[in-house]
């Protein structure tokens, strides 16, 4: 098969779930956030917000918040994450990127969710751990939301819709899991 430096890093960019402490670079972040502003979106409409959190005491009340709200959903699984007091959603990384888009964009969800594909690439081709986090999410619902919204500087109209966890890597990534086979039909 073709292969180039694109394919290469789509390949190898893996979650990363253990980052060291050290702050990233500002040269750093603004190359992975220049990746989210040339991501495709629909109509060109580019309505998406970027918001770079690295203040360690927001960003674990961000992390109590959002478990609060992940326990009280009706999923074993997230209510068990969410029940863990040890577990941190952002992993301990120094920077996350909160992507938000306007709420009546036209399918804004899947523009939104391509700026953090090309966020989480950009960080791998330039050697940063990230790993996408929507446990994020939960810290937004109700009126303690509309209060971390306005701190945060989300721009009115426009809501989070997922977030990147950014930093070094305390580990390099595991390969990738088997991919799965038969999901591709052709028709010619």
């Amino acid at each position: 098969m073709a292969t180039n430096e694109v394919l290469t890093t789509i390949k190898k960019r893996r979650s990363v779930r253990s980052f060291k402490e050290d702050p990233i670079t500002d040269e750093e972040l603004q190359t992975v956030l220049e990746a989210g502003f040339y991501a495709p979106s629909a109509g060109n409409q580019q309505l998406w917000h970027f918001t770079v959190i690295q203040d360690k005491q927001l960003l674990e009340r961000l992390n109590v918040s959002a478990k609060a709200g992940a326990a009280q959903i009706d999923n074993e699984h997230i209510q068990q994450i969410a029940k863990n007091e040890k577990f941190n959603i952002f992993y301990g990384a120094p920077t996350v990127v909160l992507v938000s888009g306007k709420e009546d964009g036209l399918v804004i969800e899947a523009d939104c969710a391509a700026a953090t594909q090309n966020i989480l690439l950009a960080a791998e081709s330039i050697g940063l751990g990230s790993c996408w986090i929507n446990l994020t999410l939960f810290a937004f619902s109700g009126e303690q939301g509309k209060q971390y919204k306005q701190q945060l500087g989300v721009p009115a109209g426009y809501k989070p819709f997922s977030s990147v966890a950014l930093g070094y890597k305390k580990i390099e990534a595991v390969n990738a899991p088997v991919r799965k086979e038969n999901v591709i039909n052709y028709v010619k």
